[in-house]
């Protein structure tokens, strides 16, 4: 059986790799389903008739099991700059959604003649979805995604465009270049800033409000408060955006090698890079565990001339143990594969890189909500793991 490389739907709202020989192994790694092996014939129905029929297809079209990678970035962003997730939030993961979901119906629009070869089951080379109802849909979700985003505010409805343009250049072009890679980093990148960008306009409107509704009493000096959250910019969150970036771009240029192997210097590469992007997250959580020197009195500092207090760590809290546990997973489900890959480039291997790379998002997801103060989120991304394998088994990720 011919592999392909379908989509990489974990790595970026909607994005998808390259068809062809190098394929089913990054949505078995998103899954859950884990491995190389062909996807079984239950996975394969005949066309089906009815409304039933109908449904099965489009939900193999959006390969709905691959969803579950899409809120993290949110809520990741939302956590960088210091928000809880809210409504803004919402809207960001709900554009996420339907941009990532316009790539899936877009990509199977480009490739339909190459499916009809390769994988004639699918919905488009099937019959049972027509290829205009697919670039329909693409269309209307990338409309759907852009009108959510800017119920969050015009800067969310400015990253969200940028965006839908990487979904549409990398499904149309650029997924056959040297470019790919670099594409697929930026949605990722974009993505989690999307999420930071939303909820910041919708904690600010929301702080407007409350002002505005507040009582001022004649005279008084307090009458202007403070902030509930420090005021954090979007770009707060740019640190966290780039390690999943970082992050997307290794896998990707990994699975460029699926078909053929015989990379090594690609996994070990990839290999160092996961290990920093770990190291850099629980550097930073032990960062926000040092307490800084105590001012004294006239701001001179709690010590006198000459002396020097040492900073001390605190101890360590439920928070700091989530971010170990998370960043510890992320490097558990990454590293070894792709190990194994630079010790033995052979396609399976490699394969099985890929999809550790995938299963790995996240985690780091995970990772980067608890290190940004909200393990909730965090807590709350890792809950999505198991609900995608549960799916997988019901709807082909592939």
């Amino acid at each position: 059986m011919r592999w392909r490389l379908r989509a990489l739907s974990a790595l970026g709202a909607g994005l998808r790799m390259p068809s062809g020989a190098r394929g089913r192994a990054l949505q078995d790694g998103l899954s859950g389903t884990g491995g190389t092996a062909p996807v079984p014939d239950r996975h394969r129905p005949s066309p089906g008739r009815g409304r039933g029929g109908t449904v099965r297809a489009w939900t193999e079209l959006f390969r709905v099991s691959a969803l579950f990678s899409v809120p993290g970035d949110a809520l990741a962003g939302a956590a960088a700059v210091g928000r809880s997730p809210g409504r803004g939030t919402a809207l960001a993961i709900g554009a996420s959604l339907c941009l990532y979901e316009a790539g899936m119906a877009l990509n199977d629009w480009v490739d339909r003649e190459e499916d009809a070869v390769d994988r004639p089951h699918r919905p488009i080379p099937s019959g049972r979805i027509s290829p205009p109802a697919a670039v329909g849909a693409a269309g209307v979700l990338t409309a759907a995604g852009l009108a959510l985003a800017a119920r969050a505010g015009r800067p969310a409805l400015a990253v969200a465009t940028g965006l839908a343009a990487t979904v549409w250049a990398y499904d149309l072009h650029l997924k056959h270049t040297k470019a790919g890679p670099a594409a697929m980093a930026a949605a990722r990148t974009l993505d989690l800033l999307l999420g930071a960008t939303a909820s910041i306009a919708a904690g600010a409107r929301g702080g407007a409000a409350a002002r505005r509704s507040a009582p001022v009493v004649p005279g008084a000096a307090d009458n202007v408060a403070a902030p509930a959250h420090p005021v954090r910019g979007p770009l707060t969150a740019l640190p966290a955006a780039l390690v999943l970036g970082a992050h997307t771009y290794g896998v990707t240029a990994v699975s460029r090698h699926e078909a053929q192997g015989g990379s090594t210097a690609v996994p070990l590469a990839v290999l160092a890079t996961t290990a920093g992007l770990g190291a850099a997250i629980l550097t930073a959580g032990r960062a926000a565990r040092t307490r800084a020197p105590e001012p004294g009195a006239g701001g001179l500092g709690a010590t006198g001339p000459g002396e020097h207090r040492a900073t001390r760590p605190h101890r360590l809290t439920p928070t700091h143990l989530l971010l170990i546990a998370f960043t510890g997973a992320y490097l558990r489900t990454a590293a070894p594969p792709l190990l194994h890959a630079a010790l033995n480039p052979s396609p399976p291997l490699t394969q099985r890189a890929v999809g550790g790379g995938i299963r790995a998002m996240i985690p780091l997801q995970a990772a980067l909500a608890t290190r940004a103060g909200g393990p909730g989120s965090g807590l709350a991304v890792m809950a999505l793991a198991p609900l995608a394998r549960s799916l997988a088994r019901k709807v082909s990720p592939t």
